[in-house]
């Protein structure tokens, strides 16, 4: 006959007691549900001889709930001994029933939780800022709900960033909590405390914080094979497909372009795995490292979230469950079965939900379920849902100033505002995060944004209805910030933006008083007004438009202005339409032709006719950069003071009528001639007072009149004076004066007819001073140009210098700062220079400049090239030969610069060809080719390229050297540099080149990094799209290598100089040997590339036939390590730099 089951537990075994209730409480029946990262939970029925309890004597008091073990026999040394129970749960008594009464005892249930549970009442509106998720959560359970250290403790592996803020809205503090736990994968668990006798609350992250050494057999309860020991049995497993990989991307706008995409697979190949979960917008602003190992992968990153969701998918995998008789399992420990259990509960179990139940009549029973114990997946609790903002929430702008009406901003454009729902204290301004303002066009050069004013309202919107991503959807007028635009104010009709200073925009829409006003105070109200023009109180004062500033004001058009009073009724014509104007000037062309012949004919100065053609030419529709100004009704120039009308060219006037007054003096003055013409009604010179002077200082004079000629002086002497010869002529007479004698000459009488008449033998002589006007750069049509370099091609700046004329002309002036000066028009004479030289360099003495000087004539042309690499780096000291298309070769060196010579020639010649060779020594830089001084041959008849009259002396043209085609790092390359380089590195500025370096043309046998780029010529075929993803190690080694120089340059080593003199040792500079208490600092710039590049290959990888130099396969792994330890703790510092 089978054995009975055995009764564990009797009303007699298991306790019950309320915190301060005196009376008995026996315990008839309980029911309890226990679950990792959620409070317990337990019914029990009980009696009691008090009738009738009341319900404040047990809610919400603290009570105990111990298990016993079965009864023993007892023994003469136990038999006193209190019984220590096998688990007491200790909670909070949150629900309370009276279900039945009787003479003797009534019967009651009650509901245990832990504390914790408590927290689900209530729901709570609150920002957490610049804190993480267990420090959110320990403030909850400490300033709200009054636990202490000893309620609770947190034992995690990994420390969580803070996060910027965090939302709790509408939630409960268990739901808000529960949340944020599970989002970081923090699961918890309940323990006690039996000294303090209170429940304690466990934090843990990790499977290294499960309890173990919990083990049972696997048995039935009943049978033979039962016995005292407590069991196992009715063990079931359930397995099915989950997710074989995670792919995560998400968007941060603080960091656009950054590379966020990622994926996890932690199955290791299994096939009972399929599908992808694409998880997008975790709240992740690093991608990680897919590579490092969990404990050290940074929490809150994308492969960290990635990770944890691939977990709960793996949780999901393959479900245990079973039954058994123990009393002290518990979620959170790692239960072994033994005695043949199926293969799935081999590794261990890991309890996640525990159901237990007993009663007077029945035996306790745990029912459990559960998840295989793993080292790489922990249990993770499932994500709780996340409340969804679908609308906008009511904020207002905050400042951390008083009384400033200006909201404060960050360096992006962002606000900081005071949620209307807060109910803490903040500093003024840290109210928040700073958040983005939403606007109708945005960029990065171009956008709107009108700022927000301190205490403005505003509507905050949440991306995806999230509430940890808020944004500043748009503003709000409300009863302290009424609306400017109002049925009140009755400028219903109005469009108006304006700001604090009063800067508007307006658009008046009221029929038959429409008109626009664009206006700011500043200089004293400047103002565009549009259509019908208004005052202050809405009064008309005019209509059309006014542009009016109390400041300085400026028109400026740089293609052509036309201002102009001709009509355009409704803005139908063309914008430039100029008819009237053009036939103003058409009609100017015909006078000025027709007086300028008649002009010529009397011999007169022609006039210049083609002024008004070039002008109608270059007006009309404002073909080139000209100001038309045209008014039917006439023009005026007013003003009190000063007026000039100044032309480079010729200034012409044409009018029926021109008068021109000035009340004291009018000056005409002209460089070669002056030609007065009057065809009808004569000339008349007038001086009221004052002389009249009449000069021809360096040429003749003369007076011709058809009729009389009236030489008269009212009241005094003419007098007429020559200082070689007068001679009087009237048909055959004539009287000639002379210095030394008179000659009267007359075919018929000569009558002298006086009252008086005396000769004297001998008289003074009588001078006259005459005033020349002397021009003495006159009719110089040459130009001369200074060149001035020393001994190696540099131009010698601002040098004073004195150049002298065999003509007797001095000039002098200053060298420019590229050794040039310019002088023209100079007379045709040789000429020498003297310069002012600054003290020579002892090593290097001036040598003699005293030139015979050429002079070009003013037709002649020249040209100067700058020659820029790909990126435009300077591209100084090269040799060059330049080939014209006449065939002359013209050799040089190019300046620090850039800069050839000028090439000086006397018509416009192109340039055909350009040759290179790089300077002496870029051969032994850094695995540089040894033929670097092969020639690059650059063609330039695509470029058009002459000499000019241009700008002649100062103009130059840019020749670029050819660029190749170059790439930035892949996501795998970044992971692969960042095992060794971490974050010492700014791998967004590092480039890949698949071309050589422009210095040396291409010209290179392998690879060089000589600027924090890498260049790998197509010559060498060391290339690679994606270096961390070849088969041949070797491509990672050459890699490694390389990213050190990078590393190197970003760190401030001078890697393009010291690589000349390094990498001069040839082979040697590349050798190392490994010392016991050596450092990396220890080896130069290409040493540290090979001991990097080989601990990679190594250590890392664990190919030591993949080093770059096969002859380094046998370096011991262990030096490598020594040597880079320093470098690998800390690869940011700069002593890890050669010494």
């Amino acid at each position: 006959m089978p054995n009975p089951i055995r009764t564990f537990f009797d009303h007699s075994r298991h306790k019950l007691s309320v915190h301060n209730f005196d009376a008995t409480l026996d315990v008839l029946a309980f029911h309890g549900e226990e679950q990792l990262s959620q409070p317990f939970h337990y019914v029990i029925e009980f009696t009691c001889t008090e009738q009738d309890i009341a319900a404040d004597q047990l809610l919400n008091r603290d009570a105990r709930f111990s298990l016993h073990a079965p009864p023993r026999k007892p023994s003469f040394l136990t038999r006193d001994l209190p019984i220590k129970p096998l688990r007491t749960l200790h909670g909070v008594v949150t629900g309370f029933k009276r279900l039945s009464g009787s003479v003797d005892e009534a019967r009651y249930e009650i509901t245990l939780q832990s504390r914790l549970a408590l927290l689900a009442r209530g729901q709570q509106f609150r920002l957490y800022q610049h804190q993480s998720v267990p420090e959110i959560v320990e403030h909850i359970l400490r300033s709200r709900h009054d636990f202490r250290g000893e309620d609770f403790f947190f034992k995690l592996t990994r420390k969580y960033p803070r996060r910027l803020q965090v939302m709790q809205y509408g939630e409960s503090d268990l739901a808000f909590i529960a949340r944020l736990l599970a989002e970081v994968g923090i699961w918890y668990r309940f323990t006690g405390d039996e000294r303090l006798h209170l429940d304690v609350v466990e934090f843990h992250d990790d499977q290294l914080h499960y309890q173990s050494g919990i083990e049972l057999p696997h048995h039935s309860p009943a049978g033979l094979s039962s016995s005292e020991q407590d069991g196992v049995w009715a063990l079931q497993t359930q397995h099915q497909v989950v997710e074989r990989q995670v792919n995560i991307r998400t968007y941060q706008h603080r960091d656009a372009y950054a590379h966020l995409d990622g994926e996890i697979d932690h199955t290791r190949g299994a096939t009972t795995t399929y599908g992808e979960a694409y998880h997008y917008a975790e709240p992740y602003t690093a991608l990680g490292d897919r590579y490092q190992f969990y404990e050290d992968l940074p929490p809150e990153t994308g492969y960290f979230y990635a990770r944890l969701q691939h977990e709960r998918y793996l949780n999901d995998q393959t479900r245990l469950s079973g039954t058994s008789s123990s009393a002290t399992l518990a979620p959170g420990q790692v239960l072994k079965i033994t005695g043949g259990a199926p293969q799935a509960f081999a590794r261990g179990t890991v309890i996640t939900h525990l159901s237990t139940r007993a009663a007077r009549d029945a035996s306790f029973e745990a029912r459990f379920q559960a998840i295989p114990y793993s080292e790489s997946v922990c249990f993770r609790p499932p994500l709780q849902p996340k409340p969804q903002i679908a609308g906008t929430l009511p904020a207002r702008v905050s400042n951390p100033q008083k009384h400033d009406p200006y909201a404060e901003i960050d360096v992006e454009g962002r606000y900081c505002v005071h949620f209307l729902f807060d109910r803490d204290t903040w500093k003024p301004g840290e109210e928040s995060m700073w958040l983005r303002l939403a606007r109708p066009y945005a960029g990065d050069t171009h956008g709107l944004h009108l700022p927000l004013i301190a205490g403005t309202e505003v509507a905050v919107a949440f991306e995806q209805g999230d509430p940890d991503r808020p944004y500043i959807a748009h503003a709000l007028h409300d009863s302290e910030h009424r609306d400017h635009v109002t049925l009140r104010a009755r400028n219903y009709k109005r469009n108006v933006l304006r700001t604090p200073a009063n800067n508007k925009l307006r658009m008046e829409d009221t029929r038959g008083k429409e008109h626009v006003k664009l206006s700011t105070e500043h200089s004293g109200k400047s103002q565009l007004n549009l259509g019908h023009l208004v005052d202050a109180e809405q009064q008309r004062r005019g209509e059309g438009f006014e542009l009016r500033t109390d400041g300085w004001g400026a028109i400026r058009a740089g293609k052509g202005l036309l201002i102009s009073a001709d009509e355009q009724p409704k803005a139908q014509g063309e914008t430039l339409g100029m008819n009237e104007a053009l036939a103003q000037l058409e009609e100017a062309l015909q006078r000025v032709q027709g007086l300028a012949r008649n002009a010529v004919v009397a011999g007169g100065l022609e006039a210049d006719e083609t002024v008004p053609k070039q002008l109608k030419a270059a007006l009309g529709q404002l073909k080139e950069a000209g100001l038309l100004v045209s008014a039917p009704a006439g023009v005026a120039l007013v003003t009190p003071a000063h007026m000039q009308l100044a032309a480079g060219q010729t200034l012409g006037a044409v009018s029926n009528n021109t008068d021109f007054s000035a009340l004291k003096r009018f000056t005409v003055t002209a460089g070669q001639a002056i030609g007065l013409f009057a065809q009808r009604l004569g000339l008349k010179l007038i001086a009221n007072q004052g002389a009249v002077s009449i000069q021809a200082q360096n040429d003749r004079l003369e007076l011709l009149a058809k009729q009389g000629l009236d030489i008269s002086s009212t009241e005094d002497e003419i007098r007429i004076t020559a200082k070689k010869k007068i001679t009087l002529n009237v048909g055959s007479n004539y009287i000639t004066l002379d210095p030394y004698r008179i000659e009267i000459g007359s075919p018929g009488e000569v009558e002298i007819k006086s009252p008086h008449f005396d000769y004297v033998p001998s008289a003074g002589r009588l001078k006259t001073a005459l005033s020349p006007l002397a021009d003495p750069l006159a009719d110089m049509p040459n130009r001369l140009l200074l060149n001035f370099y020393d001994a190696a091609a540099k131009p010698i700046a601002d040098v004073p210098y004195t150049l002298t004329f065999d003509n007797g002309l001095v000039l002098q002036g200053m060298l420019d700062e590229q050794g040039h000066a310019l002088h023209s028009p100079v007379p045709d004479k040789p000429a020498r220079v003297q310069y002012q030289l600054p003290e020579p360099e002892p090593d290097q003495p001036w040598p003699s400049y005293d030139l015979l000087l050429q002079q070009y004539p003013i037709g002649e042309h020249d040209e100067q090239l700058r020659l820029v690499g790909p990126d435009g780096e300077l591209a100084g000291h090269l040799k060059y030969s330049a080939t014209l298309a006449d065939g002359s070769i013209v050799e040089g060196t190019t300046d620090d610069r850039g800069y050839t010579q000028r090439f000086v020639t006397r018509y416009p010649i192109r340039f055909t060809s350009l040759t290179l060779i790089p300077p002496t020594g870029a051969e032994a830089f850094c695995c540089a080719a040894k033929n670097a001084q092969a020639p690059l041959v650059i063609d330039l008849t695509s470029s058009n390229i002459t000499t000019t009259t241009t700008d002649v002396g100062t103009s130059s043209q840019t020749v670029s050297l050819p660029k190749g085609k170059k790439r930035s790092l892949t996501a795998d390359e970044i992971s692969m540099a960042r095992t060794v380089f971490k974050n010492a590195v700014d791998y967004s500025k590092v480039k890949v080149h698949h071309g050589g370096w422009w210095l040396f043309f291409g010209q290179q046998n392998t690879a060089v990094t000589p600027n924090g780029e890498m260049y790998y010529p197509e010559s060498t075929k060391y290339y690679r799209n994606d270096f961390a993803n070849t088969n041949d190690d070797r491509d990672k080694a050459l890699f490694m290598h390389e990213m050190t120089h990078v590393w190197q340059h970003q760190l401030g080593y001078p890697v393009k100089k010291f690589g000349l003199t390094v990498s001069a040792q040839g082979a040697a500079a590349y050798e190392y040997t490994l010392k016991s208490n050596g450092q990396l600092s220890d080896y130069n710039m290409e040493q540290q590339g090979e001991i990097v590049s080989d601990y990679f290959i190594i250590c890392v990888i664990g190919n030591p036939r993949g080093v770059w130099n096969q002859r380094n396969y046998t370096k011991s792994p262990q030096l490598l390590v020594s040597t880079l330890q320093g470098f690998l703790e800390n690869p940011a510092s700069k002593a890890n730099l050669p010494a």
